[in-house]
C-alpha cells in the first residue's frame, strides 16, 4: 500500500496562505516554535502538501508498505537562483530525490521535507516553492509526508536550503548496481544533456541567447517503471548524470565495475542552442549538469527493446544508444569523437559549475 496522494494543486489556490500584510517576508520568529512557527506550518506546508499521513503533524510519519525491498536516499538543495528556466528549487528537490529512488530501481513511496529559511525571505516566494513542490510530487506520485523547519539570521541562508528524503519499494526482479555492468553490455542516455547546468548558469550570468534554455529537470520514475517491468535484471546499472554530468557518472561506473566505457560523441544528443552556449562559456557538456537524464546500461541483448520502450515515453523521445562497455581499459570512460579520434574522458578534477543543485 502506498502513502496516500497529495490533494490535486488545483484546490490549493495562487495567494499565499499566510497573512502578508502582516508578514511578508519570513522571520526569525517563524522558526522559534511559537505562534508563528505553528501558522506557518499549517496555513502554508499543510495546506500545500496534505495528505492522511502527514495531517497528524508529529514528530514524523507512519506509513503502510508492501513486504520486499527499500530504498532510502537524501539530498539537499543550495540551488541559486532559486527560479529559473524548467523550474525552481521546489520542484528541483522533489525530482532530485524521486530520480535517486528510481536509479535504486525503486518505486518512490513517500518524501520528507526540510526547510532552512533566510530571515527575510519573501512569503510569497516561499509560498511559490511549496506550490512547486506539491505540484511535483503529485506528478511524480508520491506524498510528503513529514519535515521541519528552521529559520536562520539574515544573510546566513541564501533565501532557502531544502532537504528531501525519500524511501521506495524495489519490485521483485530488479538488481540495479554500477558494479553489475559487464563486457558487452550497451549504454543508453534517455536524452539531451546540459539543459539545466546552462538554464542555470544563463539566468545567473545574465546570458541571452535565440531561444530560451531550459533545465529539464523532471522525475524520472514514470520513464523508470515500465522499462524495469519489461525488461527486470537484464537493466544492469541506471545513473542520473547530475553533478559532474555524463563523464563523471560513466567514471564513476566504470571504477565500480572494474570495466571500460566507450562512449561515441556523435550519438550523445545535445541542443544546438545548447552546443553554442558551452562553447560560449568555455564548458564540455558532458561535464555539465543534468536533472531529468538517466543513464542506463543494459545486457546487449535488450538494448532494442530498451531504446524503443524509452523513446515511447515523452520524457524518453530522443534517447540514445551512446555507447557499450568493454573489457580494454578497465576504470576508465574513452569516446570516439566526431572527428574520429579517441580520447580519454576523466573525473571532473574541479567544479566546472557553481549551486546547479
Amino acid at each position: 500500500m502506498s502513502a496516500a496522494k497529495p490533494a490535486p494543486i488545483e484546490t490549493l489556490g495562487l495567494q499565499c496562505p499566510i497573512p502578508l500584510s502582516e508578514y511578508p517576508e519570513v522571520t526569525l520568529a517563524h522558526g522559534g516554535g511559537g505562534r508563528l512557527t505553528h501558522a506557518l506550518i499549517e496555513r502554508m506546508f499543510l495546506a500545500a502538501f496534505r495528505n492522511p499521513a502527514l495531517e497528524p503533524l508529529h514528530d514524523g510519519a507512519v506509513l503502510e508498505v508492501p513486504a520486499g525491498r527499500l530504498a532510502l536516499s537524501t539530498d539537499s538543495y543550495v540551488v541559486s537562483p532559486l527560479f529559473f528556466p524548467g523550474g525552481d528549487i521546489g520542484s528541483l528537490a522533489v525530482h532530485g530525490t524521486v530520480n535517486d529512488l528510481a536509479m535504486c530501481g525503486a518505486q518512490p513511496l513517500a518524501l520528507t521535507a526540510g526547510f532552512v529559511l533566510e530571515e527575510g525571505l519573501p512569503m510569497d516566494d516561499l509560498w511559490r516553492i511549496v506550490r512547486s513542490m506539491a505540484r511535483a510530487a503529485e506528478d511524480a506520485g508520491v506524498s510528503i509526508v513529514t519535515g521541519d523547519t528552521k529559520v536562520v539570521d539574515r544573510g546566513k541562508g541564501d533565501g532557502v536550503f531544502i532537504n528531501t528524503t525519500g524511501i521506495g519499494l524495489v519490485p521483485e526482479g530488479v538488481n540495479i548496481a554500477p558494479a553489475r555492468a559487464r563486457p558487452g553490455d550497451r549504454l543508453l542516455l534517455s536524452g539531451r544533456i546540459a539543459d539545466h547546468g546552462i538554464a542555470i548558469m544563463s539566468v545567473r550570468e545574465g546570458l541571452s541567447f535565440e531561444t530560451t534554455i531550459e533545465s529539464d529537470s523532471a522525475a524520472l520514475n514514470g520513464l523508470v517503471g515500465p522499462l524495469l517491468g519489461a525488461l527486470g535484471e537484464r537493466v544492469h546499472v541506471l545513473r542520473d548524470p547530475t553533478r559532474g554530468g555524463v563523464a563523471s557518472a560513466t567514471n564513476e561506473i566504470a571504477a565500480a565495475a572494474r570495466v571500460g566505457l566507450r562512449l561515441e560523441e556523435r550519438a550523445i544528443p545535445l541542443a544546438e542552442q545548447v552546443r553554442g552556449a558551452c562553447e560560449i562559456l568555455g564548458l564540455d557538456p558532458l561535464y555539465v549538469a543534468n536533472e531529468g537524464k538517466f543513464l542506463a546500461i543494459v545486457a546487449p541483448e535488450a538494448a532494442d527493446q530498451a531504446l524503443a520502450l524509452m523513446r515511447a515515453h515523452p520524457l524518453g523521445r530522443e534517447a540514445a544508444l551512446i555507447g557499450e562497455v568493454v573489457a580494454d581499459h578497465p576504470g576508465r570512460v574513452m569516446m570516439r569523437s566526431r572527428v574520429g579520434g579517441m580520447r580519454v574522458v576523466d573525473m571532473l578534477s574541479g567544479e566546472q559549475l557553481p549551486r546547479i543543485c
